[in-house]
């Protein structure tokens, strides 16, 4: 399914006009040898940012790469931008840097392990040696090389690490990768120049979206819990999407639902400034709040379980968030205020009224972002939605 129609046409993920500022930035080159680069990301001092996309060469394309370096021949510079104190992120070169890091560690990922790379965006220290050492998820890496001539072998064809030889020590040691280190000077109060630079930099010329700025501002221990729930079974049913949108609208809509649910008496438009209020809100979240979230939300999905399928998208055959994120607030409020889970099943028929009372359909269909649709709606689904 094609992701940009799996939802119905809503603020939630447009962009808005942001005005360009200046900027004092230090940009410093370093000529990194291959294993610093390499320890610098095993020790997560260098960490994949978020809003990058998964790992997505294939080993031809990797141990080409990797030959390139073997043979000293140049190679792309990358960009590090330096949040703090050893913590770097890959602006620009995560393909490169992680084909060393596999080609070090002897180990390709498959299918199912790039899925587990997205351990790197939710803050692990490392992928685990189990996981690693995993065929499900890893395999032996050996570089797949062409001949450079119809009957000669190439020298490094089905070579690993181990098996380099004399270049082994040459690679690890001498060749080096240049590394532009970025930091912000000012303004001091956001790291908006990492993604300046990235979208400047991204040869696909698609700009990041702004759930994606969003979560890397304010990457926490509650982001944790919604990437843990966007993979809910029950969830991917309720959105019609099997797999989970690479640009995290599905992401975006939990944070948005979860936003109403504290603050709609206290909302104002723009939507994407509430969205990242609320996001950085989140970072001071306990464990204790982050675990009572979680759980909520889950006995939201079973007080789904009667609807009819497809119970949350419009006319249009579309998942309707406004519809969501209404039923959502207008179920779970009471009980959130109590700090209980829900026990009880929402009444199909009443969903269904909701979906056809004049009010509400105003209030998701027109000026859906101001503050009167925002309290309309959830008003009405708070007076039409019962309990059973």
């Amino acid at each position: 399914m094609d992701t940009k129609d799996w939802y119905a046409g809503d603020v939630c993920g447009q962009e808005e006009d942001i005005a360009i500022i200046e900027y004092d930035i230090t940009s410093t080159p370093n000529d990194f040898n291959v294993t610093t680069l390499f320890n610098l990301m095993d020790n997560n001092i260098i960490k994949i940012p978020p809003f990058q996309r998964n790992y997505v060469w294939d080993e031809k394309r990797a141990s080409k790469f990797i030959e390139s370096i073997i043979l000293g021949l140049p190679i792309p510079q990358v960009f590090l931008y330096e949040k703090g104190k050893d913590n770097f992120l890959i602006i620009d070169g995560q393909q490169r840097l992680l084909s060393v890091y596999f080609f070090i560690k002897q180990r390709f990922p498959t299918k199912e392990g790039r899925k587990i790379l997205r351990k790197f965006l939710l803050g692990e220290d490392s992928i685990d040696k189990s996981t690693i050492s995993d065929d499900r998820y890893f395999k032996n890496f050996m570089l797949k090389l062409p001949s450079p001539s119809g009957s000669e072998k190439n020298k490094y064809d089905s070579t690993k690490f181990d098996t380099l030889g004399e270049a082994k020590h040459s690679f690890e040691f001498l060749r080096t990768i240049r590394s532009v280190v970025i930091k912000q000077n000012s303004p001091d109060d956001n790291d908006s120049s990492m993604y300046e630079v990235f979208n400047r930099l991204n040869t696909g010329g698609q700009n990041l979206k702004p759930q994606e700025i969003r979560m890397s501002l304010y990457f926490s221990d509650f982001y944790k819990i919604l990437f843990k729930i966007n993979t809910h079974e029950q969830w991917r049913d309720i959105l019609g999407q099997k797999e989970p949108d690479i640009n995290f609208k599905d992401i975006e809509i939990l944070v948005r639902s979860f936003a109403m649910l504290f603050f709609s008496t206290e909302y104002k438009a723009p939507l994407t400034k509430f969205l990242n209020r609320f996001s950085k809100y989140g970072e001071n979240f306990s464990a204790k709040q982050n675990e009572y979230l979680e759980n909520l939300f889950y006995s939201f999905l079973e007080c789904c379980n009667d609807l009819l399928p497809k119970s949350f998208f419009s006319s249009n055959n579309k998942f309707n968030i406004s519809l969501f994120e209404s039923v959502f607030v207008s179920v779970c409020t009471s009980f959130f205020l109590k700090k209980e889970l829900i026990t009880k099943k929402i009444d199909n028929e009443s969903l269904q009224r909701l979906k056809k009372d004049a009010e509400f359909l105003e209030a998701i269909q027109s000026n859906i972002a101001s503050k009167k649709s925002v309290k309309t709606r959830i008003e009405r689904a708070k007076s039409t939605i019962s309990l059973i």
